[in-house]
């Protein structure tokens, strides 16, 4: 075992939360920084944990007081989140001790916005889990880990420097305020006794640190619950994945493949009508043998466009909006104002949703003119499609929004559809992201 884990609560991220490694009894653990990370990381919890004690208090009494005028009804609400920045700091507290990351609980809002994200958290079991954690760390633990640290570092540290100390003084030195020394061989002596009990005590004091860390995940890791929805979320986002990949190897198949036999077998048509005679019956058949091959041609290539735009893969989402608002039956206008590329997957379910709901309105809302409006700001690409038609459409009628709105859902984005009985039909994507390099732009 190395000296980096020896003192490591195991970072799994369910069973073996709150099982405590504890320090094996080897010279490299001595060596290792193992030590200093536990006593910096029980420094760091005692005095975050005193900080926060006396904010809670002085906090609760203000709050307290102001109750009487109702103006401190929002302070004490808010005190109830507490938990939430103080679990933050206690999870990456634990990451410097052992290198290992205690998994975020929380769920992302659906939408945007202070007030979807307040009444997420007041819901969540995790919120008050970090709050009672928090009243813990603020009322309970932190003497102890102050005490310990204490212990194992100033103990040896008075030893140590009693030979020095009555060097400098001359006559006597008072160690540890129990005794006091007036020999130098003595002196030495505790200080020989001071070196020794410096290693010895790193064992306990890695212990501590370690049970401390091991409580830490214990209680602000994800619950069952919360993991398996975590699982969900993330083998949907795999599906997904895997679905995107194999879309695109079918547009290649089909563009390679079918297309180019479907091109040469038009050619070869053409050319035996060159060589039929003009006035024939077999001109005519081969005439429209060709002009069947060119109308499976062109739904062909509807088809791979639809697949996988090769201007969304090329240019990027404005120009695949454009192409699409072009290809629409109603006048389409389009405003983007990006700044750049971004991630291949949100640029996707972008142009997805943009083209089922162009889709939709040609179908079903009588809408004689649409825009298209994206912008990207506050790290947040919004995408709105907007049109004077009817008004009145349903998702759960099966327009595909639904469907839309899970493969957004899996980028952390939102589906909004305003659409009140006389219009206007608003469709609105919400995806957070990150632009990127051209260089970087997925080809």
């Amino acid at each position: 075992m190395s000296g980096r884990t020896a003192v490591s609560a195991v970072a799994g991220d369910g069973a073996d939360v709150g099982r405590v490694r504890w320090p094996a009894a080897r010279v490299d653990f001595l060596r290792s920084g193992a030590p200093w990370r536990a006593a910096g990381y029980l420094l760091a919890t005692g005095l975050s944990g005193l900080l926060l004690c006396a904010g809670l208090l002085v906090s609760g009494v203000v709050a307290g007081v102001l109750a009487v005028v109702l103006v401190g009804l929002p302070l004490a609400a808010a005190l109830a989140l507490a938990g939430v920045p103080t679990a933050a700091w206690e999870r990456r507290l634990v990451r410097f001790l052992d290198g290992g990351r205690v998994p975020d609980p929380h769920l992302l809002p659906e939408r945007p916005g202070l007030e979807a994200w307040l009444r997420l958290r007041y819901r969540e079991q995790a919120t008050w889990r970090e709050l009672g954690f928090t009243l813990l760390a603020a009322f309970v633990l932190w003497p102890i880990d102050l005490a310990v640290v204490g212990c194992a570092l100033t103990v040896p540290g008075y030893l140590i420097a009693a030979l020095p100390l009555l060097l400098l003084d001359g006559e006597q030195v008072n160690v540890l305020k129990l005794a006091e020394v007036h020999s130098p061989a003595l002196a030495a002596l505790l200080g020989l006794a001071g070196l020794l009990l410096l290693p010895l005590l790193a064992y306990p004091l890695a212990a501590v640190a370690a049970a401390r860390a091991a409580l830490a995940r214990l209680v602000l890791a994800p619950g069952a619950q919360e993991q398996r929805i975590g699982e969900l979320v993330r083998s949907r986002a795999r599906l997904v994945d895997a679905f995107e990949a194999e879309r695109r190897r079918i547009e290649r198949d089909l563009h390679d493949g079918a297309q180019q036999r479907l091109v040469a077998l038009a050619m070869t048509l053409g050319l035996a009508r060159l060589d039929a005679p003009a006035d024939g019956p077999l001109a005519a058949r081969l005439a429209d043998a060709q002009r069947e091959a060119g109308e499976v041609l062109a739904e062909l290539r509807e088809l791979i466009n639809g697949i996988h735009p090769q201007v969304l893969t090329d240019q990027g989402l404005p120009e695949a909006c454009a192409d699409a608002a072009d290809r629409s039956p109603i006048p389409v206008a389009t405003r983007f104002d990006l700044p750049g590329r971004l991630p291949a997957p949100v640029e996707s379910a972008g142009y997805f949703a943009v083209t089922e709901a162009l889709a939709n309105l040609a179908r079903h809302s009588g809408a004689s003119a649409a825009t298209v409006d994206g912008r990207y700001a506050d790290g947040r690409l919004t995408v709105e499609v907007l049109d004077d038609g009817r008004g009145g459409a349903d998702p759960e009628r099966g327009t595909g929004l639904t469907g839309l709105a899970d493969r957004i859902a899996v980028l952390d984005g939102t589906l909004t559809v305003s659409s009140p009985p006389g219009g206007p039909t608003l469709v609105r994507v919400e995806i957070p992201c990150a632009p990127i390099d051209r260089g970087a732009a997925r080809r």
